[in-house]
């Protein structure tokens, strides 16, 4: 049979990629820090396992949702929004999908099609990039300016006739860069000029160093004519493998990503769903406690880090990632992460994963470093 191009065309996934590294490792193999893929290291809140567990003995528990969701997940998540934004997102704005990747996915095919161009503020993450390039559409990067933040004015001379959307991660991935309510006031100001739209992924809004608004578009008039904000409840909630996510949109856009997801998933797993609901509206405490934990662990990371151990630079830090700079600037980067695996049992992603070309740098994902771990990676760096 014959294969499609444009998918032969595009790399494997990184993480894969990342993760088949591990294979390089001798039996005598020493205690391995996975700092490659982003995942809770605590289970989901009890509110939230006890519940799935009702919904898995009930007869109905297994059937489809509507393909916008079940409807109390979609009020509870529009009512929280409302609150957490000082502003008004209704439940006709929010479609569930199956994790943010998903979401992203269908909001991206719903705005752009082939020869179709979205600005993507680098770093980016690599699955978006993907995504993008193997359904036609180009993705102009927009480099970042001081501090790894984006900046709209930067932006403007990338917007063609061909230009759909801009796209920002905010917490970043990989970065963890957070830009301000200022600065994503600027983009969607810019993008309502020119009548594209602003895609911000949020999945990391909970884990930001402030309890005020990640930012105050939804408090404006008409927000939904520009803003398309991208959720998940993976990290939150620590339930990555129920694959539960939102696109917050407007009416008109959510009706064409039904379209699609009812063509590639009919709705989200209605058990991630329960699970969502249960931790949106019973397990509030726990999510901030949580948070809270994730906070303390990149406190110390960034104080372990400033004595730069093995001459390793913290460049920026927040949400669930940090993104360093490795010190052999003549070699590639994928050779300084596989000679951590062989070498210091570590596993970290190489920077390259998320720019077009190799710039030296690293992510680590610093959610996966509990008790006692941030010292270890940092004497492993130093060695």
């Amino acid at each position: 049979m014959r294969l499609s191009e444009r998918t032969l065309g595009q790399a494997d996934s990184p993480i894969t990629a990342a993760y088949d590294l591990l294979e390089l490792r001798g039996p005598g193999g020493g205690d391995l820090l996975d700092l490659a893929q982003a995942a809770p290291l605590y289970p989901p809140a009890p509110q939230v396992t006890e519940h799935v567990l009702r919904v898995a003995r009930d007869p109905g528990g297994g059937r489809y949702t509507d393909v916008p969701g079940l409807p109390q997940l979609r009020g509870a998540f529009a009512a929280e929004l409302s609150r957490d934004y000082e502003g008004v997102v209704g439940p006709g704005n929010v479609v569930v999908t199956a994790g943010c990747n998903q979401a992203f996915s269908l909001v991206a095919s719903a705005l752009a099609g082939p020869g179709d161009e979205i600005v993507v503020a680098l770093p980016f993450y690599f699955n978006h990039d993907m995504w993008l390039r193997l359904n036609g559409v180009r993705p102009v990067y927009l480099e970042p300016g001081p501090d790894l933040m984006p900046l709209a004015a930067d932006a403007e001379p990338l917007i063609t006739p061909r230009t759909r959307a801009i796209l920002l991660v905010t917490p970043g991935n990989p970065t963890g860069a957070t830009l301000g309510p200022d600065s994503i006031a600027a983009f969607a100001a810019l993008a309502g000029r020119h009548g594209i739209a602003l895609i911000l992924d949020e999945t990391y809004r909970s884990f930001r160093d402030t309890g005020a608004p990640a930012h105050r578009l939804f408090g404006e008039p008409d927000w939904d004519r520009t803003v398309v904000s991208l959720h998940s409840f993976s990290k939150e909630l620590a339930i990555p493998g129920y694959r539960v996510g939102a696109v917050v949109a407007s009416p008109a856009l959510n009706r064409e990503v039904c379209k699609l997801l009812d063509c590639v998933a009919i709705c989200a797993p209605r058990i991630g769903q329960e699970a969502a609901w249960a931790g949106l509206t019973r397990a509030r405490q726990w999510r901030h406690e949580r948070a809270a934990e994730i906070a303390g662990h990149r406190a110390r990371f960034a104080e372990v880090m400033a004595a730069r151990p093995g001459g390793y630079e913290l460049l920026s830090l927040g949400g669930y990632f940090a993104w360093l700079r490795h010190p052999f600037p003549g070699r590639s980067t994928m050779e300084v992460v596989r000679d951590l695996v062989v070498r210091q049992d570590t596993l970290v992603m190489p920077g390259s994963a998320f720019l077009p070309d190799d710039r030296g740098t690293l992510r680590v994902s610093v959610s996966n470093l509990g008790h006692g771990m941030i010292e270890r990676f940092a004497d492993r760096l130093s060695r």
